[in-house]
């Protein structure tokens, strides 16, 4: 591991601790598997305030299996895409019935074979329920990680690669935590608070950054441009 790595990770640490948490609220394994696919384009707090009633309602496995689609709609319909959510929901919970005996199961193959379920979600119980060592790329893992130059890829997969290869197995479940955590509250998509990170003085993002605003100031006025330069 680099040693940039190492301090990033460091501070992450010192940051925001060790604790695994999740922030979908969640009983057992299949209500997280049906919270992570309402959770698509969607915030984790807007589903944690359907799901609240929504697994009271659907308190078993077998509910959602053979639940009426219309009416699981309208009982999602305050997040984004619930046709399809409603749809893969039923579908997947019916799998896992009828074909893993009730139970989520364990192997990425497996997870991924359900209507639904990409590697994303698969990772995300894989880490959350089972504790395998695995890389959820969400939007905030693929943003932070490009600024922090983990990767210069733009495709999920290629991200997830990079991040298994650049970071240590123990820290491959808390990194996405973590991330996630300074994504929400300082590396934000739309105007980072760049000045109060921990991390700036490691960022990619913020060194390019800096060195545009460097060579602009050398562009911008004085005998550093042409075009207002005195002529002898």
């Amino acid at each position: 591991m680099k040693k940039r790595t190492k301090e990033i990770l460091s501070r992450l640490d010192e940051a925001y601790g060790k604790e695994y948490r999740c922030y979908l609220n969640h009983e057992n394994a299949w209500q997280l598997l049906i919270a992570v696919i309402m959770s698509a384009q969607c915030t984790d707090a807007r589903v944690n305030l359907v799901t609240k009633d929504l697994f009271r309602k659907y308190d078993t496995l077998e509910k959602f299996a053979y639940a009426e689609i219309e009416e699981l709609e309208q009982d999602i319909h305050s997040i984004g895409f619930y046709h399809n959510k409603a749809r893969n929901i039923i579908l997947c919970a019916r799998k896992l019935v009828e074909e893993f005996g009730g139970e989520t199961p364990r192997s990425l193959e497996d997870l991924i074979s359900l209507p639904g379920v990409g590697r994303k979600t698969a990772n995300v119980i894989r880490g959350n329920i089972y504790h395998e060592p695995s890389v959820v790329v969400d939007t905030h893992v693929k943003r932070i990680s490009k600024r922090l130059g983990l990767t210069k890829e733009e495709d999920p997969v290629k991200v997830e690669y990079d991040l298994m290869k650049a970071l240590p197995k123990d820290h491959w479940i808390l990194y996405n935590i973590q991330i996630i955590t300074l994504g929400r509250s300082i590396c934000t998509a739309r105007n980072p608070k760049c000045s109060e990170c921990f991390l700036s003085d490691l960022c990619r993002a913020e060194e390019n950054r800096k060195a545009e605003n460097y060579a602009g100031t050398l562009c911008g006025g004085g005998f550093g441009n042409d075009r207002t330069a005195p002529k002898d």
